[in-house]
C-alpha cells in the first residue's frame, strides 16, 4: 500500500485517477501482447528462434500505440500523451528548454504548453485563452488566423485549481481545457510535478492562485512560473495580501498610485523578480472596488502580451 502511495504522490493523481491510469496500463499491455503474438504466427508460421528473437522488439513498438488505444476508453489519454512523450524525449535526446520552447533538429516549433493555476473566477484565465486562441497581438496586427504566424506555438493546455466548483473550471470546460483538481496536502508534497510533465507543461502562469508554490515545483520548473499581483511590489504584498485586501490596504495609505506586477516566482509570496509593472490613479473617493476594477483593466490589457514576450 505504501508503494502505491508513493506512486501516487510522485504521479499526482488522485484515487480514481491512478486506478484508470493502472487499468490503461494493463489493459494495454495485454492488448500489445495479443497482438504481437497473432501478427508473428502470421508471419513465421512456427514459434522458433526467430519468432522470440523478434518478439520483445516488436512488442517493444507495438505497447505505446496499444497503450494510446485504451487511455480513449479509459479517460486518460492527456496523461499517457505526456507519459510517453516524456519516455520518448528519454530515449530519444529531445530537450525541452527551460524557458518553454522544444529543441528539435528541423521542421517546425512544437507549441509551448502553458498551464494556468487558478482559485476563483478566472476572468485574467479567459483573456489568456482568449488571446492565445487568435495568435497573440502580432498576428492580430496582421489579420491573421488562428493558425498563422508563429505564436500560435503557445497554446493554453491545463488549467490547475484548487477550489472545486471555481468559475474558472467553467471556462475550461467551456473552453474544451482539460483541468486537474489539486489537493494542498499533495501539492505542497510533490507541486503535482508528474502530472504537469504528463501533460507536456512548459511554463505556468498564477492567475489568482492563492496557495504558495512548493520548492518542489518551483525547482522543476526554473524560470518558468509566473505571478500578477495587484499592487506595485514590493509593496502591499506576503502572505493574506489578495483581492479586497490589497486594494483597501492601498486606500487606507493614501497611495496616489497602484497598479499591476508581473514577476517570476519563487519559493517566497511575491518575492520573486520584477517582470513588468503598470499603474492607474487611485484617486479621492475611490472605494477598493473601484480600484478593483482599474486593476483588472490593467490586468487584462497586459498579462497575455507579456506571457507573449516571455515565450518568444
Amino acid at each position: 500500500m505504501k508503494g502505491i502511495n508513493k506512486l501516487r504522490a510522485k504521479w499526482g493523481l488522485g484515487p480514481v485517477q491512478f486506478w484508470l491510469v493502472m487499468l490503461t496500463f494493463a489493459l494495454g499491455g495485454s492488448l500489445s501482447g495479443r497482438l504481437c503474438t497473432k501478427i508473428l504466427d502470421l508471419v513465421i508460421l512456427e514459434r522458433n528462434w526467430a519468432f522470440w528473437l523478434i518478439y520483445p522488439l516488436f512488442l517493444t513498438i507495438l505497447w505505446p500505440f496499444s497503450v494510446i488505444f485504451v487511455s480513449f476508453f479509459t479517460g486518460q489519454f492527456t496523461f499517457f500523451k505526456g507519459y510517453l512523450s516524456r519516455v520518448g524525449a528519454k530515449l530519444f535526446g529531445r530537450t525541452v528548454v527551460a524557458d518553454g520552447g522544444a529543441a528539435s533538429g528541423s521542421g517546425p516549433a512544437a507549441p509551448i504548453h502553458v498551464a494556468i493555476f487558478a482559485s476563483g473566477a478566472g476572468s485574467n484565465a479567459r483573456k489568456i485563452i482568449e488571446y492565445f486562441e487568435v495568435g497573440g497581438a502580432d498576428l492580430n496586427a496582421q489579420g491573421g488566423g488562428a493558425n498563422a504566424g508563429s505564436n500560435t506555438r503557445i497554446k493554453v493546455s491545463l488549467i490547475v485549481c484548487n477550489v472545486p466548483g471555481a468559475g474558472v473550471l467553467e471556462i475550461a470546460k467551456e473552453k474544451g481545457i482539460p483541468t486537474l483538481l489539486i489537493n494542498k496536502e499533495e501539492f505542497a508534497r510533490t507541486g503535482y510535478v508528474e502530472s504537469l510533465r504528463n501533460a507536456d507543461i512548459h511554463f505556468i502562469v498564477l492567475a489568482g492562485f492563492l496557495w504558495k508554490v512548493p520548492a518542489v515545483l518551483v525547482n522543476a520548473y526554473p524560470r518558468s512560473i509566473i505571478n500578477i499581483h495587484p499592487a506595485l511590489l514590493p509593496k502591499y504584498g506576503g502572505r493574506g495580501m489578495y483581492g479586497a485586501r490589497v486594494h483597501e490596504a492601498v486606500i487606507a495609505a493614501g497611495e496616489k498610485e497602484s497598479g499591476i506586477t508581473i514577476h517570476w516566482v519563487n519559493e517566497q509570496y511575491d518575492e520573486g523578480a520584477i517582470i513588468f509593472q503598470a499603474t492607474c490613479l487611485v484617486e479621492s473617493g475611490d472605494t477598493p472596488a473601484m480600484l478593483a476594477n482599474k486593476i483588472h483593466a490593467l490586468e487584462h490589457a497586459h498579462f497575455a502580451p507579456t506571457i507573449e514576450k516571455l515565450l518568444k
